[in-house]
């Protein structure tokens, strides 16, 4: 009997392909489109048309509730705490292929699918060939048990490859924009979390602690931000946010945002083992950086050979190994 799997249907054109993939290889493919918030109408209905195109059974299922607890609530949780976190992460350990796995596995399936731009080899996950798509960086919190049931059909395509094979099997979504970074925000990310969370108005200071103005609340701006500080005669950017003083730290050197340091909590080894310290490695400090060689230490500290720009608690170092994922852990 053919394998049965799950493909988590977003409506996008990644997915689709993935899609029809492994429908393609003799699967017995079921896609499953996960509603996650209430804007989600528009993205199920374009994954229910490429169920049809595709003649492959379809099915949605609500997270919604699950979504708004352990997603969006860590996610200002962490914001109140005083850090800048990834959601996506979050999402994709607790809800794609969490939730959805242990749906896929009631289903009776065999695997749960995805349009991930990662490469899975065994049990290992190593990067996408398109690097500039390459999705391995959101993955770090996995375990063995979700990857062995775990199949990334398009990790070794690029983009215009996985667009162009989207137009040859006549899927309508082969020229679908690319999707906004954060699904649960309508527009501007400090609406959200003004909605949602309470800020006091402080000082900004410069690093001599001459006061040059106030601040909106701590929670509005990030290390390394430039635009919406509200400074005449700049330009300045945010080097700090001491929030037991409710102080905003700004600086007009943008050198002073270097770092050659940082420590880490959280951390997850994929091989399900913790790594034998110190070790050397190659590491992002954010999705779009670049890869940089590292040596990591006892007590989760990792030192850069070269500097690094705009370090942020809250957001996600991840180790790599001659491209394979290593593991990760959140910026402390």
């Amino acid at each position: 009997m053919p394998k049965k799997i799950i493909v988590a249907m977003s409506g996008g054109v990644d997915s689709s392909v993935a899609a029809a993939l492994l429908k393609k290889q003799g699967f017995q493919v079921t896609g499953v489109f996960m509603k996650l918030n209430s804007r989600s109408s528009d993205s199920e209905f374009r994954a229910r048309k490429v169920a049809e195109v595709l003649e492959i059974p379809f099915k949605a299922v609500d997270f919604r509730k699950e979504f708004r607890k352990k997603v969006i609530g860590a996610f200002l949780k962490e914001y109140h705490l005083g850090f800048t976190p990834n959601p996506c992460v979050v999402c994709n350990k607790e809800i794609k292929f969490g939730l959805l796995l242990k749906k896929a596995l009631a289903f009776n399936a065999d695997y749960v699918a995805s349009g991930h731009y990662v490469q899975k080899k065994g049990v290992k996950l190593t990067q996408g060939k398109d690097h500039l798509k390459d999705q391995s960086y959101f993955l770090w919190k996995l375990d063995q048990k979700q990857i062995k049931r775990i199949l990334f059909p398009v990790g070794s395509y690029t983009k215009s490859q996985v667009r162009a094979m989207a137009k040859k099997f006549g899927l309508p979504v082969w020229q679908a924009p690319e999707s906004q970074e954060i699904c649960f925000v309508d527009s501007e990310i400090n609406n959200f979390l003004r909605k949602h969370l309470k800020s006091e108005k402080g000082e900004i200071i410069d690093t001599c602690g001459k006061v040059l103005g106030k601040h909106q609340g701590l929670i509005f701006y990030t290390i390394g931000q430039r635009k919406g500080i509200g400074l005449p005669q700049g330009p300045y950017w945010v080097k700090d946010r001491d929030f037991k003083k409710n102080v905003l730290v700004v600086t007009k050197n943008e050198n002073d945002l270097l770092k050659k340091e940082l420590v880490f909590r959280d951390a997850n080894w994929l091989s399900g083992k913790p790594l034998k310290f110190p070790f050397k490695a190659t590491a992002k400090i954010r999705y779009r950086s670049k890869l940089a060689s590292v040596n990591v230490f006892y007590g989760n500290r990792v030192v850069f050979s070269q500097p690094q720009r705009a370090i942020t608690p809250g957001q996600s170092v991840v180790f790599y190994k001659n491209q394979e994922l290593l593991g990760g852990g959140i910026i402390s």
